[in-house]
């Protein structure tokens, strides 16, 4: 009797401290009882702790979510809890790594404040745009910069291989600006390298003296013409609509975005590598995407890639992880930093 009293009197600051880890009530005291007695009868469990059954069997679901509850070896029907240095560790690695995304998100916030500001006390206006309706409209635009361009057009090609009305679009908008001494520098997405198709426009291009590389994923589709004029979609899932961006200020953002990518760009003649813990490009991306919380099908298109190969490389990241399901590889590498 006395052992369940003092118990109960230290229960409120452990849950508490469970609570900071997301845990709910009822699931911070299953978690408790599970480390003091792993297989308890969910009968007992309901009366000693004073909840439902409905309530244990919420909280049981909560935490295998979470990965704080395991089948066991011997009985896989049977859920054991997970040692706190293991789950709550795995845990407390996934909360630094949300509070990493979130502090990115501020400095990106703040570095656009700066940007805004500096444009206003220069006493010039920050930007001024040309919103574009329909594919009609943004590909005669799109003729319309290039005949002017003097110098360079720096390009973010998503969505994996392309279409062949999209690349005999181009290949005489191509052709006249490489004639004429403009340098082009073009990012596909990795996928493209499994489209011959494109491969070989993209092939075309370099022996013209275009250049091209690849990355895992890109942001969005964009075309900036001498770093003075960036074309850009108005919504990122939609083809038909675009803006055209012209200042100081926005457009140079959009340029340092661009140089940011292409440095980190992979030659398109280059074979893609692995790194020592045997991850691709393609598989970090894939990390990121769903870290944000993003369904397989908004990665697959996000990657260009199909959402079979989405599952495909989930399942090389479990094992690379050595992880029972998705929330645990998640954790997992953001313990190892892969997420950064």
């Amino acid at each position: 009797m006395s052992t369940g009293s003092a118990a109960h009197r230290t229960r409120p600051d452990v849950q508490a401290v469970l609570q900071a880890f997301g845990l709910s009530e009822a699931a911070s005291l299953v978690y408790q009882a599970l480390l003091r007695t792993p297989e308890p009868a969910e009968g007992a469990l309901s009366a000693e702790l004073g909840l439902s059954a409905d309530e244990v069997r919420a909280a049981y679901r909560e935490l295998t979510g979470l990965s704080l509850l395991r089948s066991s070896w011997d009985d896989p029907l049977t859920l054991r809890p997970v040692i706190p240095e293991l789950g709550l560790k795995a845990l407390l690695a996934h909360r630094e790594a949300e509070l990493l995304a979130h502090r990115q998100q501020v400095e990106q916030a703040q570095a656009a404040y700066e940007i805004i500001r500096t444009e206003s006390a220069s006493g010039r206006r920050f930007t001024h745009t040309e919103d574009l309706v329909g594919v009609d409209a943004i590909r005669d635009r799109l003729a319309e910069l290039g005949a002017r361009t003097r110098s360079q057009v720096l390009a973010f090609i998503p969505g994996g291989g392309q279409s062949e009305s999209a690349r005999r679009t181009s290949r005489p908008l191509d052709e006249e600006l490489l004639h004429r001494g403009v340098e082009l520098r073009t990012i596909f997405l990795d996928s493209v390298r499994n489209h011959q198709p494109t491969t070989d426009y993209a092939r075309w291009l370099g022996e013209r003296g275009g250049q091209v590389r690849t990355v895992p994923s890109l942001p969005m589709r964009m075309t900036i013409v001498d770093r003075e004029a960036a074309v850009v979609p108005l919504d990122p899932e939609r083809s038909d609509t675009a803006t055209v961006l012209y200042g100081t200020g926005a457009v140079a953002a959009m340029c340092a975005l661009f140089d940011l990518v292409w440095s980190g760009a992979t030659p398109l003649g280059d074979a893609r590598s692995r790194d020592p813990h045997g991850l691709s490009g393609q598989h970090y991306a894939l990390l990121r995407i769903l870290h944000q919380g993003e369904t397989d099908v908004v990665a697959a298109r996000k990657l260009g890639v199909s959402e079979r190969t989405v599952r495909r490389l989930i399942s090389e990241l479990m094992d690379l992880l050595e992880a029972r399901s998705r929330f645990q590889a998640g954790a997992r590498a953001a313990e190892r930093s892969w997420l950064r």
